[in-house]
């Protein structure tokens, strides 16, 4: 491994790291906020920039972006998205040592798991060669647009803070994908507005599903896509060698493990969140009373709710 791919996996860590402690700071600020609404973008907008805790959880993942647009320099992508894929475990922890709730048996195998892929990674790293290519311009624009679509669907059919993570993870990982084509450089450089465009969709969606379900639900979730769909697209699109031998069979472990375990902490506690919980008056409590009486009320009479 060259010292230059040892420093973008350093940086790849400590961007995971500052981004999920944003994801973190800033579910715990927008959850207790009015609710938003993208019918009022400046009222939103106002209402979140004027929360200080807010701004502290944004200003960390601004950073957390920055080292991840230079971890990209210097590491293949699909290296730096698997390295990143570990930040869920310090999410989840976040979440049981502030919060007070106890993560289930399955969101603990999830850190366990993920801890394995990381280990695993750095196994494969011994045989590692830098390959890959710069991707078809052609790929990946059909590549955003195809996330383009995903992310509507999964906001527009799937209920609750889940539904918005995914359409966030989806699109963040779109605007990854287009970061590895704009620091290519040339022409390249054009990706810088999808590379804008996609994260500014995804910060909307993971914004609303802060207020519609717990962090693991809507951060989770979107941390487990946006480090799985680069990864493929590494692959996919970039070329990016796996490696040979025992080294490729450990980095498909990693790339396996670290996505398995994502969605286990993601998919763990997926509706656990209580009405006690949640700030009142806000659109997460109205999510959480619409949970708890569909929950309370048996599947033959359940008359339409959405």
């Amino acid at each position: 491994m060259s010292p230059s791919v040892a420093v973008g996996l350093v940086l790849a860590l400590g961007s995971a790291a500052a981004l999920n402690w944003g994801f973190f700071t800033q579910h715990g600020a927008a959850s207790s906020l009015p609710p938003l609404s993208v019918r009022r973008p400046l009222h939103s907008l106002g209402l979140l920039f004027s929360n200080l805790r807010w701004l502290a959880g944004f200003v960390a993942g601004l950073a957390g972006w920055a080292l991840y647009v230079v971890a990209l320099m210097l590491a293949p992508l699909s290296l730096v998205q698997a390295v990143s894929a570990g930040g869920i475990g310090l999410l989840a922890l976040l979440v049981e040592r502030t919060t007070g709730v106890t993560l289930s048996r399955r969101e603990w195998t999830g850190v366990g798991v993920s801890l394995v892929g990381l280990l695993l990674l750095g196994m494969s790293l011994a045989g590692h060669t830098a390959t890959g290519r710069h991707g078809s311009a052609d790929a990946v624009v059909l590549w955003i647009a195809a996330s383009l679509v995903g992310a509507a669907l999964a906001a527009a059919r799937v209920p609750g803070g889940v539904g918005f993570g995914i359409a966030a993870g989806v699109l963040y990982a779109a605007g990854d994908v287009a970061t590895k084509a704009a620091v290519g450089g040339g022409l390249a450089v054009a990706f810088v507005v999808a590379v804008l465009a996609c994260h500014g969709l995804a910060f909307v969606a993971l914004q609303l599903g802060f207020q519609r379900g717990s962090p693991l639900e809507t951060a989770g979730t979107a941390t487990l896509l946006t480090n799985a769909l680069p990864i493929a697209a590494g692959t996919i699109l970039y070329g990016e060698s796996l490696g040979s031998g025992i080294f490729a069979l450990f980095r498909l472990l990693a790339f396996a493990s670290v996505v398995a375990g994502a969605a286990a902490l993601s998919l763990g506690g997926a509706g656990r969140t209580d009405a006690r919980d949640v700030p009142r008056g806000t659109a997460a409590e109205t999510s959480v009373s619409d949970t708890a009486v569909r929950r309370r009320t048996p599947a033959g009479l359940s008359s339409g709710c959405a």
